[in-house]
């Protein structure tokens, strides 16, 4: 069996007569692109997938997709999936997002030809793939369900409305007891709960947490306290955190050993991270972008990441002792650049680079931007709030990787100009329900409503889809991940994973921390299979919506009976003949590390940026101060002029009568 590199047995690459397949595994997406030569796509129908866990002794069973040939189901409902054996996939990319971590699966994919009442097995293709453990000994990473408005949950669920105390069913062992709430966390509210609880007597956890309100986690803080773990926490000191805390019970002190610190500031104290220390040594942190809160894990797109590695640990360890003493910006910005400074254009192979907020300046953008032009193959990354100008440079200049993006928001002018002048380069999707507008409220609590798309048969061919969200108010409904991948698919991948935005204010302003992550094959399998998970949910969705409110009548569900749906995937320079050639590249050219070491230092001007920008900060006060001052001085003339006058008059009046006579003689005179 062939690998796409390295020989992992969760990257394959396989080949049979006229047909082949490379494969990415993740921990519960199994990732598959197909090719064909032009002679053997004539007639072609689609492709059927079955699969089978490896040993188990069951035999392999047909996958099955939401789409159908409308002659072979007159009268489809809807929320029916059909085997892709009868209504095959008419596509060169397709996931399966039913695995299971650690699970060795036997796949077959099967060409289909002819009469759509009796297709011809043409030719197939067959090949084994072991989805990754979730926590290696090195890097554990979940990701949650993230796409909460979904044909799954309104099947499985019938889209039942969560409750608090849904989200709150949770035991001291760390079991979530709602199977609603256990589909949307996917293992990553238990896993934060496993790290806290599997810690022993006399062991410690450091917390820093900007939203922390999620009863189950403090609850597991407290259970860890009375046991005798070392626990303190650095929180942000809100009204909503403060009754968190209260509620759970966590003491200010035990004994003289302080347990809460307050962050007053600076606005956003945004980290969410924490440190596990045996005997007295950092060993582990969990980081990543999901708060400590119902909506972080059950809501909006996010990830965990632990990361096991003394050193990291280490690293994390000082940043939070700095932040314990809540420290101004000034020495804010000083404690994190020290702790990080700023990384090369191309950190050392195989290794793993912190870097912390605030900056003096917001030069690392261009470090990503970099980075994303650099990219020989792919540049993936999710943006939750604007797309920063240095960014979308960096995503708009042509070059030979395709670029896919996830926002939060519907794109900007500016953004969608850019996707248009690299058409099939550069492709964004952004969060979206199926058949519905999502309308946020732009008020300092946030919120949302939903309002149906009128005048379509959307309602009649898909099952009625709703935001489980706990709350409606906030900001984030879809993404909240952070996250930059640089050639997921080559030997030597770039992960930037943590809490900080891609924006200015996350880099001169907040407490953030990120990963830079190079060289780990498996952690950009698993951020990558999850990225294409997001991705396509939210594009498919958001394409749908926009055809229909244009007036487009036509079934998105209907399989083409012909062979016409094939030109697209081959058709150069769109967007899907790149997403499958990048699969199929010969792998020649510079990677990004060697395209990073010919690029300029982002840097170079990072202290006249940052004076530039005290500059500009101190402008109105200066000249607030200069119209004060000149209106003082003008004041001040003013007076002195009319002090003058007056004594000069005075002294006037005030002449001896002789010399007043002898005026008026010489003015009888003249």
């Amino acid at each position: 069996m062939e690998s796409l590199s390295g020989g992992s047995f969760m990257r394959v690459n396989k080949s049979s007569q006229n047909l082949s397949a490379k494969v990415v595994a993740g921990t519960r997406v199994v990732l598959m692109a197909l090719d064909m030569p032009e002679q053997a796509r004539t007639g072609l129908r689609g492709f059927a997938f079955k699969r089978g866990v490896s040993g188990s002794g069951k035999p392999a069973q047909w996958l099955t997709g939401i789409k159908y040939f409308k002659d072979l189901v007159p009268n489809p409902k809807p929320g029916v999936q059909y085997s892709t054996r009868q209504h095959p996939i008419q596509g060169f990319l397709w996931s399966d997002y039913a695995a299971e971590p650690n699970t060795t699966y036997d796949f077959t994919v099967v060409a289909l030809y002819g009469d759509i009442r009796q297709m011809e097995e043409r030719y197939s293709v067959s090949f084994s793939v072991k989805t990754e453990v979730e926590n290696d000994g090195h890097h554990g990473i979940w990701f949650n369900r993230g796409a909460i408005a979904s044909h799954a949950l309104a099947t499985e669920f019938q889209n039942k409305p969560i409750t608090k105390e849904m989200f709150n069913n949770v035991d001291a062992n760390g079991v979530i007891g709602d199977k609603e709430v256990r589909w949307l966390s996917r293992g990553l509210a238990e896993a934060c709960l496993k790290f806290i609880n599997g810690c022993d007597p006399g062991e410690g956890l450091r917390v820093c947490a900007y939203e922390f309100t999620y009863a189950p986690i403090l609850d597991a803080l407290k259970r860890a306290l009375d046991r005798g773990v070392d626990v303190r926490i650095v929180y942000h000191l809100t009204s909503q955190n403060t009754d968190a805390v209260k509620a759970a019970k966590l003491p200010k002190k035990k004994g003289s050993t302080q347990i809460l610190f307050e962050r007053t500031r600076p606005k956003i104290p945004h980290n969410k991270f924490i440190v596990k220390l045996v005997s007295g040594k950092p060993q582990a942190v969990w980081t990543g972008s999901t708060n400590f809160t119902d909506t972080g894990f059950y809501g909006q797109t996010n990830v965990g990441h632990l990361v096991m590695d003394a050193n990291t640990a280490a690293t994390y360890l000082k940043y939070w002792e700095e932040l314990s003493a809540n420290p101004t910006l000034k020495p804010a910005v000083a404690n994190a650049m020290e702790l990080t400074p700023n990384p090369k254009n191309a950190i050392a192979p195989s290794s793993i680079e912190e870097f912390y907020s605030p900056r003096i300046a917001d030069n690392m953008l261009d470090w990503y931007a970099e980075r994303i032009e650099d990219a020989s193959n792919l540049a993936v990354m999710t943006i939750p709030f604007n797309v920063a100008p240095a960014i979308l440079t960096g995503l708009a200049k042509q070059g030979p990787a395709l670029r896919l993006v996830i926002l939060e928001d519907p794109p900007s002018t500016d953004v969608t100009h850019a996707e248009i002048q690299n058409k099939g380069r550069l492709v964004f999707s952004n969060g979206a329900i199926l058949g519905k507008n999502f309308i946020k409220y732009k008020t300092p609590a946030g919120g949302a409503k939903v309002v149906p798309i009128t005048h379509t048969k959307l309602e009649e061919w898909f099952v009625d889809e709703e935001l489980a969200r706990p709350a409606n108010n906030g900001h984030v409904f879809f993404v909240h991940s952070k996250f930059l991948i640089i050639d997921a698919l080559s030997a030597d991948p770039l992960v930037c994973s943590g809490s900080a935005n891609f924006s200015t204010g996350s880099l001169i302003s907040n407490d953030e921390n990120m990963l830079l992550i190079r060289g780990e094959t498996r952690v950009a399998d698993i951020y990558l299979t999850e990225f294409d998970r997001i991705f396509r949910h939210f594009y498919a969705r958001d394409a749908i919506n926009r055809f229909a409110q244009h007036g487009d009548q036509d079934n998105p569900l209907l399989l083409d009976t012909t062979d016409n749906w094939i030109a697209p995937n081959f058709k150069p320079g769109s967007y899907k003949n790149n997403r499958r050639l990048m699969f199929f590249t010969d792998g020649s050219g510079k990677v990004w590390a060697q395209r990073a070491a010919d690029d300029p230092n982002p840097f170079a001007d990072e202290a006249q940026r940052a004076k530039n920008a005290r500059q500009r900060k101190n402008a109105p006060a200066k000249a607030r101060s200069g119209t004060a001052k000149s209106n003082k001085t003008g004041s001040k003339k003013a007076a002195t002029k009319s002090v003058k006058s007056k004594r000069s008059s005075k002294n006037k009046s005030a002449k001896p009568a002789k010399d007043r006579k002898k005026t008026g003689a010489r003015q009888r005179k003249a």
